[in-house]
């Protein structure tokens, strides 16, 4: 009932209902959360502090895993701000600890703020705790989002140098994905090495990533030879192949990688079809020379089907003038709106047609999709199946 009244807006009601609660006894951590999580949205800042201490006044006291647990529905919703403000006015009756500190260090960083997650994460040094592997892995990550690429691998640095042990697979994994991202490669082999000397076994992700970061700087027989050496290559090694291939505009060989993870027993998921399509048809699609490879004409007419007029009409204006500015060709929607039991034959149909003219790749990457991601049962064998 809390809940309810929380979406209609209606604070001064919310209020008295908290009241009721505490009064009737019948407060549990949930309740926290809800009128914390609620009061905090309409910007009630003064009460969502006065909430812990209304609580206190009947008989529940200060805890401080409540605490948490509300810090950590607001950071999720991206109230990290009035978390914050709930955590230092309620500092001198319950203390934070690294949990505490640690969610408003990744509700700052989910927000982009690395300025205040900075300011937290000095703050929960100076009290004396270490910060979490989590919170480390956390931190280093938005430094790399947000191009601080030097001050990522300062955080990196300073953990190798005092808290070596604890270092992980994940935490590898995510520098030598960023670095890989970056084109550092050279510097990604070095941490790689390292982990190696260390005995952590490379898992998947980070070997795909590697993968991509040679496929993507030109060195594509060093990358074959990573993903030679891999016992059991997953969905990850095979999207570091393709998309490495896709960015040295090397489509054709992107899809003998394709066909090469369905032998293997990998079967490819949605983002395989639209990194696949676009490689061959480009990121905003493209009116083909021949009438039976015209995509303009096959994705109009699947808008029109789904009743999306207004973007059928932008995109005809585009067929017809190639003048008027609209979103780019859209590869999800384009699937979408074609997965029921019609887009079955349709995409049967257009890889024969696609055949015809020669477009074998295209052809084969649209008879897949139709024969396995199409509908929801179709997917649902296909999930069995692997």
């Amino acid at each position: 009932m809390l809940d309810v009244i929380g979406k209609s807006r209606n604070i001064d009601l919310f209020w008295e209902v908290i009241q009721e609660i505490g009064r009737c006894q019948l407060v549990t951590p949930k309740t926290y959360v809800v009128g914390v999580k609620t009061l905090a949205s309409a910007r009630e800042l003064k009460k969502c502090v006065g909430v812990f201490h209304l609580m206190n006044g009947y008989g529940y006291g200060y805890s401080l895993d409540v605490l948490n647990k509300v810090v950590e529905a607001l950071c999720r919703s991206k109230l990290v701000e009035e978390a914050e403000h709930v955590v230092l006015k309620l500092k001198n009756w319950v203390k934070p600890n690294e949990v505490t500190y640690r969610w408003l260090i990744y509700g700052f960083c989910d927000v982009g703020d690395v300025i205040e997650a900075s300011k937290i994460w000095n703050l929960m040094v100076d009290e004396g705790f270490e910060p979490e592997i989590a919170s480390i892995e956390t931190m280093i990550e938005i430094l790399f989002k947000n191009n601080r690429y030097v001050e990522a691998l300062k955080v990196f640095q300073s953990v190798r140098v005092n808290r070596m042990s604890e270092l992980g697979v994940s935490t590898y994994r995510l520098v030598i994905s960023w670095l890989c991202k970056k084109g550092k490669l050279g510097e990604s082999y070095l941490v790689f090495e390292e982990m190696e000397k260390r005995g952590i076994k490379a898992d998947n992700l980070t070997l795909g990533s590697i993968t991509y970061g040679l496929m993507s700087r030109g060195r594509v027989m060093e990358a074959y030879r990573v993903v030679e050496g891999i016992e059991k290559p997953d969905i990850s090694v095979y999207h570091g192949m393709i998309k490495g291939l896709l960015k040295l505009k090397r489509a054709s060989e992107a899809t003998e990688v394709f066909r090469e993870m369905i032998k293997r027993g990998c079967e490819p998921i949605m983002h395989t079809y639209v990194m696949l399509l676009q490689g061959h048809l480009g990121r905003r699609g493209r009116k083909g020379s021949d009438p039976l490879v015209n995509f303009d004409t096959i994705f109009v007419g699947g808008l029109v089907k789904a009743g999306k007029t207004l973007e059928a009409n932008k995109y005809a204006e585009r067929l017809l003038y190639r003048k008027v500015e609209v979103p780019r060709f859209d590869y999800n929607k384009f699937l979408h709106y074609y997965s029921n039991e019609e887009g079955v034959v349709m995409f049967e149909v257009m890889s024969n047609k696609l055949r015809e003219v020669g477009q074998f790749d295209l052809a084969d990457i649209f008879a897949r999709y139709g024969e396995r991601m199409a509908t929801r049962d179709r997917r649902r064998i296909r999930t069995t199946e692997s």
